[in-house]
């Protein structure tokens, strides 16, 4: 398995975050557009090998804050990664809440 994947938490909710706006960047300059699914996830971003430097990821937010009722304190949040082995599938979780945000390297 090899690609660029996502998956969204709302935390404030307890439940997968459905409906959240991504962009992915690679180093390249592409753009990759998706929006989780029910479950919160976006399994094929990018279903290629992921090649070496530095990509982001832009969740919107803002869109998804406003579909659920909620008022939140980062209209968006950008994680940039590195990724150096290309052979291997990067997953990048985000757990979010109204002020706050964690993200780690999934697998």
């Amino acid at each position: 398995m090899t690609g660029i994947s996502t998956h969204v938490l709302d935390a404030a909710l307890g439940h997968p975050a459905e409906g959240v706006p991504v962009r992915l960047t690679t180093p390249d300059g592409a753009d990759h557009d998706g929006v989780t699914d029910a479950d919160g996830r976006i399994a094929d971003l990018l279903t290629s090998p992921p090649g070496p430097g530095v990509h982001r990821l832009t969740f919107d937010t803002a869109a998804y804050f406003a579909a659920t009722g909620q008022s939140g304190f980062h209209p968006e949040v950008t994680v940039a990664f590195e990724v150096r082995d290309g052979r291997r599938h990067v997953h990048v979780p985000l757990l979010l809440s109204p002020y706050s945000y964690t993200t780690y390297r999934g697998s």
